[in-house]
């Protein structure tokens, strides 16, 4: 495949580039996973929204510049190049607000979307709870319907960031007597509401990275319910096509790892020439990143054809998750002992440890990878269950 850039394409690259050259923070931002790390990346998320640069792909109107898939890709290439912040928003930004633009109602959308893109409000999942983690049709936790309001009861788990978050999205069981993928609808919730409680959970770097939730008597206006009610399986369903599609892990991300990755062998390859399948897995890892990316252009090109993505995006999301996880483990050989070093160390073990803990979650959030690989065999293959 070979990719042939517009004119006005090129110019878009152009003016990505120089803005994030006049603007990246000098200093590395502290980890979002810390008080101090998340106040540093919504004022870095406001920086961008300043600029428009927060959401390109959204509407003007709503705090985007209107720009298509195409220079969404070119976007993330130049600011995963550049070395910028991680994205602290994404789980509003990259996955609610999609599902807002495809099911909301005009005033939802005006009153969330451009407080989203600008990280005025803060957002957090609420799918998984104790006993509905991959089997999310499970859920208990209870939405009743008293007058304009819901009254909230039940618990919530490894919410990502809720514990800085202002406001979660999830599913609740709106329906009494339902059960499985019906009666379910999708709400949100404002984490500052009375009878909300939040618990930290820490994560394999010892950081609040995770959160449960309680909810008790927590009430809720009908009007925070996106799409009609007790549908909130087919809306979550596209929310979770977002989540292991494109918008949530797009390939620069990959890319900008596995060129670490080279450089970091080539300042180890002396140490890392005495086992051959380092190189080997080092060549591997680069191929994917790159594969993935031509993979995503491809992808875009269909959409942007009005064709629709649906059970593919199971593969994508198992390419991502163990493509990462690769290319960490790789890293991880090369350093052999100095990896173990947590930060903060002035060497270039510096981060790959944290990457690597991370990575091994990737199999599993938005959906385990072993369910991905049960949607692939019954949906596009057509494989008996």
């Amino acid at each position: 495949m070979e990719l042939n850039y517009t004119p006005q394409q090129t110019a878009f690259r152009a003016e990505v580039r120089d803005w994030l050259a006049a603007n990246l923070p000098r200093e590395p931002l502290a980890s979002y996973d810390t008080r101090e790390g998340f106040e540093q990346h919504r004022a870095w998320e406001a920086k961008l929204f300043e600029s428009r640069w927060s959401m390109v792909m959204w509407p003007a109107e709503l705090g985007g510049r209107g720009s298509d898939l195409i220079e969404w890709l070119i976007f993330e290439e130049e600011y995963y190049g550049a070395g910028a912040p991680m994205r602290v928003n994404q789980n509003g930004q990259l996955l609610l607000g999609p599902t807002l633009m495809e099911f909301g109602t005009p005033e939802q959308k005006q009153r969330f979307l451009p407080r989203m893109a600008a990280s005025l409000d803060m957002w957090a999942q609420g799918w998984s709870e104790p006993n509905a983690g991959s089997d999310m049709a499970a859920i208990t936790s209870k939405a009743t319907l008293d007058g304009d309001h819901y009254v909230i009861n039940g618990q919530k788990t490894w919410s990502t960031r809720a514990i800085f978050a202002d406001w979660l999205f999830g599913l609740f069981r709106s329906e009494p007597g339902s059960s499985r993928h019906h009666g379910l609808s999708f709400v949100m919730v404002p984490l500052n509401a009375p009878g909300v409680t939040i618990r930290p959970i820490k994560a394999l770097n010892g950081k609040d990275a995770f959160a449960e939730v309680f909810f008790d008597d927590v009430r809720v206006p009908v009007a925070n319910r996106i799409g009609a009610e007790g549908q909130g399986w087919h809306v979550a369903m596209a929310t979770a096509g977002f989540e292991r599609g494109l918008l949530l892990r797009s390939p620069a991300r990959f890319q900008a790892t596995a060129r670490k990755l080279v450089e970091l062998y080539k300042a180890n390859r002396e140490s890392a020439d005495r086992d051959p399948s380092l190189r080997d897995a080092v060549l591997e890892t680069w191929m994917g990143a790159e594969a993935y990316a031509l993979s995503a252009y491809y992808t875009v090109g269909r959409l942007s054809r009005g064709e629709q993505i649906g059970a593919e995006s199971s593969i994508n999301k198992i390419i991502w998750s163990e493509l990462d996880l690769k290319m960490h483990e790789t890293a991880m050989r090369i350093l052999g002992s100095r990896a173990e070093l947590l930060p903060p160390v002035e060497s270039d073990a510096a981060g790959w440890l944290e990457g690597f803990l991370f990575a091994q979650s990737g199999p599993i959030y938005a959906g385990t990878n072993e369910i991905q690989r049960n949607i692939i065999a019954e949906r596009m293959l057509g494989l008996p269950k």
